[in-house]
Order: structure tokens, then sequence, then C-alpha cells
């Protein structure tokens, strides 16, 4: 799916892993269609490979996610330097475009009548916890000292569903690869910690099956790891876990929507004040949709779900292919970061992480306990 070109990344890696994701170059100096698919062929291919190993351990290792696997082996690729200049583009546009098709067919998991099923109540808590998370996080995050888009990508993360979200909102920011995998990174490990940490929570805080689902479906990031907690609990456990969880899924879209509108209107005024410069030089300035397309098709496919027109095994499908695809572009980001980087701030961020965590899983158990 394209969208509006947007303007180059600055790159906060070093070495050939830097350029493992290109910029957008200018109308001038770029390719012709007829020349981008075969360049792009070797990174893309690369891309398949590291998403039949990363799906591999997950066969093994059922609690990790083929997302995480990913962006571990794109990581480990890059800083090794196993990468040749010739996998460049391909991994780029398995970066942007394979993304966010990835991230339109993630509407296909999402049905408005399972959401609208749960009750006004369960809806506000999810609200709540949500928007407490999203912003807390984002104010943790700026009196920490996170540089870049690190703030906002964690706290989209923890906040809505993981990897899937940090992928979604850096499809309108265009954040540096760094602070992309450091936001997967800290939501993978703290996803991880709740796998094992929650079920051992759910006696001491006097949680039925029910209650302890919902927990777990307004508080665990991935939605996997969604489901391997839940589960822990019986089948009415992991029933209201998952619809919970995937009522954080539909506020993806409104949250994402709203930072590129917000991010659009400052790029605007910025337009603004140099307009005579650029009416002197004869240059035009492209304005970028203010709301993505992929977004748009993001809710196309939750409405076509929502009919219920397509059976149970064609949304199966829909969502391994979203997993497949999703899992080839966290490879590309992960390709691109230098860990050297990436350890300069990890203390900080662990701290945040850690602190986002403990405040949705705080703010999800008062309002279970309020509405049940």
């Amino acid at each position: 799916m394209t969208v509006t070109p947007v303007r180059p990344r600055r790159s906060a890696t070093s070495g050939p892993s830097a350029s493992s994701v290109p910029c957008a170059s200018s109308d001038a100096s770029a390719p012709s269609p007829s020349r981008r698919l075969p360049a792009a062929l070797p990174g893309l291919a690369v891309s398949a490979v590291a998403v039949g190993i990363a799906w591999g351990a997950h066969e093994l290792v059922p609690s990790l996610s083929p997302l995480t696997a990913a962006v571990a082996l794109g990581v480990l690729a890059g800083n090794l330097r196993l990468l040749p200049a010739a996998t460049r583009p391909g991994l780029g546009v398995a970066a942007k475009r394979v993304m966010r098709i990835g991230i339109v067919l993630l509407g296909l998991k999402l049905a408005l009548g399972d959401v609208l099923g749960l009750g006004w109540q369960t809806l506000l808590v999810v609200a709540v916890t949500l928007f407490a998370t999203f912003f807390g996080t984002q104010w943790l995050g700026r009196k920490a000292g996170l540089p870049g888009d690190q703030p906002l990508l964690i706290a989209t993360g923890f906040s809505i569903c993981g990897a899937s979200a940090v992928a979604a909102m850096n499809g309108v920011t265009e954040s540096e690869e760094r602070d992309t995998v450091t936001a997967v990174a800290l939501v993978t490990l703290c996803g991880s910690l709740a796998i094992a940490v929650l079920p051992l929570l759910r006696h001491p805080l006097g949680l039925d099956p029910m209650q302890f689902g919902r927990w777990a479906g307004a508080s665990v990031h991935d939605v996997g790891q969604v489901v391997a907690v839940g589960q822990t609990a019986g089948p009415a456990a992991l029933a209201e876990a998952v619809v919970v969880k995937l009522m954080r899924v539909a506020l993806l879209a409104p949250i994402v929507t709203g930072v590129a509108l917000v991010r659009s209107r400052r790029r605007a005024a910025q337009q603004n004040t140099t307009q005579d410069a650029t009416q002197d030089t004869g240059q035009a300035t492209k304005r970028p949709a203010p709301v993505p397309l992929f977004l748009v098709g993001f809710l196309a496919c939750v409405a076509i779900r929502s009919t219920g027109l397509l059976s149970a095994g064609t949304v199966n499908i829909a969502g391994t292919v979203d997993d497949l695809l999703m899992a080839a572009a966290l490879f590309a980001l992960g390709a691109a970061v230098d860990i050297r980087t990436l350890v300069r701030t990890g203390r900080r961020a662990l701290l945040v992480g850690l602190a986002s965590w403990v405040m949705i899983a705080g703010v999800a158990y008062a309002g279970v306990l309020a509405t049940t």
C-alpha cells in the first residue's frame, strides 16, 4: 500500500546497519518502478528467510512471539554485519510498505460486535486504562529524558497492543529505528514478565476467572501474551481476556490518527513559515495526508470483519498472513539498529517501561474491581 512521500529520516545508527532501511529519495534520482522490484528482491528474500527462522523459534518456544524473534534476528544480523548492501532496498520495502499492509490486515482480527458486547462499564475501564497509560508513559519518558519518539512509541506499545501498535505509530511518525526497536524490546520484556507474574497474583489478589481474564486483557500488551496469561485461569478467563484485548486494539486507529493529525498540523505550520522562501525558489511543497491510507485500510478491514461475511477459516488465514508480514517488517527495522546506540539509553528506557507496566496493571486492576 502506498502513502504520500515522507521526509528523509534522521539516523540514530552508525556503520553499515544505519542504511539498512533507506530514506526516500528525490524524484530526480528515484529508480523507475521496473527497476525497484529486482533491486528489492535480495532484501525481501532475506526477510522471508528470517521470518521462517522466527516462526520455527516460536514453534519450539510457544511463549516466544515470532515478532519478537524477528526483531532479535534483525538486530543480530545488522550488528554482525551479515547483510550485504544489496539487501538494503528490499529491507526498506519491508520496513515501510510491508509493515503497512500488515497493519491493514490487523483490522480483520477485530469485530465491533464482540467489543460492544463487553458492556459500557468494561468499555469505560479499558478506555480509562489505555488513556492513563498512554499519556502517563509519555510524561514519564519525557521526565526521564528519553530521546526522540521513544516516549510516544513506548506509550503506544504498552497501552494498546504491543509490537503491532509500535509499528503502526511508527508508520505515521517515521521515527528513528533505534526508538522503534527500543519500544518493541520493552513491551516484549514486560509482556514476557506478565506471563510469569500475573498468574501468580490471581489468588493473592482475590480474582475469579472472569475478573482475571478482564485484568489480563486490559493490562497485557501483545495479543499472544494475553492468550498465554488468560488461558492459565481456564476457558472463561481466556474468552474474557481476548475480547477485552480486542477493545484495546479497536482504539489503535483513533490514537494513531490523532497523533497523525497533530503532527500534520505542526508540519503545515512549519511549511507556512517558509512559504515565501519556497515561492521564491519555485519549489512546490506537498503536504502529507492528515489520515494515513493504511489506517483507512485498517478501518475498512474492521468493517468487513464486523459484517460477519468472512468465515473463521478466512479470518485465521488472514491473521497468519498478518503475523508473517509484521515479522518481516520488524526484522527489517531491527537490522537498521546499532546496538551500541541502543544501550546508551537502555537503562532509562527500561525504568520507564517497568513503570508503565506497573501503571497499566494497577489501573486495570482497580477498574476491574470497581466494575465486577
